[in-house]
């Protein structure tokens, strides 16, 4: 069966690499050998049959890299059944117009972030219907297409999980801590043992308590932690001093960090107490410890720092420690934030 182009029109006959028929120990690399061949059969296709050149991925941005897709950590729910059903044979990556971005369908499969899922393919780890594939977004059918990473079959329609978790003061956000601290992947490590692939939704400070979802929705995930959708995140700040309310003016008009300004959604002082002052901080950006350095910087050190909302999902009194599921109304809320 001849294969397609990115819209879907037929294209050149090309001989399907059979990455999946290898020894499992080393169809990564064989994977790579062969998805190279037939990127470089690919583009010749392109040329003597006058299709027109491949846009530039993401509009100019950088292009995923090979070397770390390599290495990645292939984080994968291997399909129970490796075979495909008597229905379906493997003779090629069929692409259709309408379908759904193979970068999006492993990150909505929990195989790794999109932007992971683009370094796997461009290493060459990623096959679709017994075919080695490295051009980037191009377009499959979910629902028929037989995909596997590194020569394992991955499972497709997964069911999603969206968990709050309230992270306690003094634990990493890490799903796993080589230096035995304690961390996110310990409070979920059942549902793990289980066979979920949950990963988190951006980060907080080791000394930050408060709100973190987790899911194995990689797009969702993917569109919450990039700043241009500006998903808006409140905290609650203990800081040393009287906290004028000019301040809230300074902070909204931005204030220069060393890596770039920050300004402040909102700003608003809720007690003083014994030289402190208790406030509330709305902002959607999510650098590294954004809040303390803020705060530093306009002569207010963080003592405490507590998050308490990300875009319509609260904190509540969820204790430290604990998971809740999110319900259908929080998980509808965030995907519109997001325009999904």
């Amino acid at each position: 069966m001849a294969s397609a182009s990115r819209d879907g029109t037929p294209g050149p006959r090309r001989k399907p690499a059979r990455a999946h028929k290898t020894d499992k120990k080393t169809a990564g690399n064989k994977g790579s050998k062969s998805g190279g061949k037939t990127a470089g059969r690919g583009a010749s296709g392109n040329a003597h049959h006058g299709r027109p050149a491949k846009k530039t991925h993401r509009k100019g941005s950088a292009q995923p890299d090979v070397k770390s897709g390599q290495v990645r950590l292939n984080n994968a729910k291997p399909a129970r059944h490796q075979t495909p059903g008597p229905d379906h044979t493997e003779s090629g990556a069929t692409y259709v117009a309408d379908g759904v971005r193979l970068q999006k369908v492993l990150a909505s499969a929990g195989v790794a972030s999109r932007r992971g899922a683009e370094e796997l393919i461009a290493a060459g780890r990623v096959e679709v219907d017994g075919e080695i594939v490295t051009e980037q977004g191009l377009r499959i059918d979910p629902d028929t297409a037989i995909i596997r990473v590194d020569g394992a079959r991955v499972v497709i329609d997964e069911s999603r999980q969206y968990l709050a978790l309230n992270k306690p003061r003094g634990w990493q956000s890490t799903m796993a801590d080589d230096q035995g601290r304690p961390c996110v992947g310990d409070i979920v490590a059942e549902r793990v043992m289980a066979g979920q692939r949950l990963f988190h939704v951006g980060r907080l400070d080791a000394d930050t308590e408060g709100l973190l979802l987790l899911t194995n929705d990689g797009e969702l995930a993917h569109r919450l932690m990039h700043p241009s959708y500006e998903v808006p995140k409140t905290y609650l700040a203990t800081v040393r001093g009287e906290v004028p309310r000019s301040l809230g003016r300074t902070l909204r008009n931005g204030v220069e960090l060393e890596d770039g300004p920050v300004a402040v959604d909102s700003f608003t002082p809720m007690e003083v107490h014994d030289g402190q002052s208790l406030v509330r901080i709305t902002l959607h950006e999510g650098r590294n410890r954004i809040v303390r350095r803020l705060m530093e910087e306009v002569g207010f050190p963080v003592v405490n720092l507590v998050r308490t909302h990300i875009g319509a999902v609260a904190l509540g009194d969820q204790r430290p420690g604990s998971l809740r599921v999110l319900g259908n109304n929080e998980i509808g809320a965030l995907y519109k934030a997001v325009g999904l």
